[in-house]
């Protein structure tokens, strides 16, 4: 178990709500349609946005990236501010946690044929606001509708 989740689970255990990071890796079609990666969770398959732990020495930016890299299979460049957040309820071995996620956009400029966690997770190319409404998390929904109306915003 990598030492950042260790520690989360240790503050958890403390009552204490947790960090996680996550991108949302995304790429703009030939027509100008915002599409964004989901790959599917590995126990639920759910569709899901890559995330996980903060990386000691790694700003949140770098650690989301990796997350994507590992998880989606894609290489990019995550934006230096991060387009927001969500909570939301993490399975743990004996009780939920709440875990506060701040998720950052990533620009893909690669999508791998083969990466880390391929046998474990399936990924999907979806408009922004499809991808909306396949989340469980009402604040990541949110979010990618809000980046629909960023995207198709002519301002």
């Amino acid at each position: 178990m990598a030492a950042a989740k260790k520690k989360a689970v240790r503050r958890a255990k403390k009552g204490e709500r947790i960090r996680q990071v996550a991108a949302i890796p995304f790429r703009l079609r030939g027509d100008g349609q915002l599409e964004v990666l989901l790959v599917t969770s590995r126990t639920t398959k759910r569709f899901i946005v890559p995330k996980g732990w903060p990386m000691k020495g790694k700003s949140g930016r770098k650690a989301a990236a990796i997350e994507a890299q590992e998880e989606a299979g894609v290489l990019g460049k995550a934006l230096k501010q991060p387009a927001g957040g969500y909570s939301y309820w993490k399975r743990m071995a004996s009780r939920f946690v709440r875990v506060d996620v701040v998720v950052y956009l990533l620009e893909v400029s690669e999508e791998m044929a083969d990466w880390r966690e391929a046998v474990n997770r399936q990924r999907a190319w979806l408009p922004a606001a499809d991808a909306a409404l396949l989340m469980d998390e009402p604040e990541l929904s949110t979010l990618l509708r809000d980046l629909t109306a960023l995207a198709t915003d002519p301002a």
